[in-house]
């Protein structure tokens, strides 16, 4: 799997996804860590419309360390079902996509 990905997460503490990025960059699974928030989530949950405020974490990786990434963030998430997103990046400039490899652990 050659390229990079962009991971998304969302926590309810600002705390937590500070810890969870730490954890993820410590362990070079990814080359960084953008945390946004708060940001009001609005959301289906068992059957009725919830309301939260939440911190968003975007995170940009190789493709091929995903699996290890949402492993290591299941084993810090608190939520019962947690968002854990990835998406491809199809077009990024060379040079950043050359940052985010080197920057990553090598499998």
């Amino acid at each position: 799997m050659n390229g990079i990905i962009q991971i998304i997460t969302t926590i309810d503490s600002k705390d937590k996804i500070e810890k969870i990025g730490r954890h993820l960059l410590e362990r070079r699974l990814v080359s960084s860590v953008q945390i946004i928030g708060p940001i009001k989530s609005i959301y289906w949950w068992k059957g009725k419309i919830e309301e939260a405020e939440e911190w968003a974490c975007v995170m940009k990786s190789k493709k091929s360390l995903y699996t290890s990434i949402e492993k290591e963030i299941k084993k810090l998430h608190t939520y019962e079902l947690p968002e854990i997103i990835a998406i491809d990046i199809g077009n990024a400039l060379s040079e950043y996509t050359n940052w985010v490899l080197s920057e990553t652990i090598t499998e």
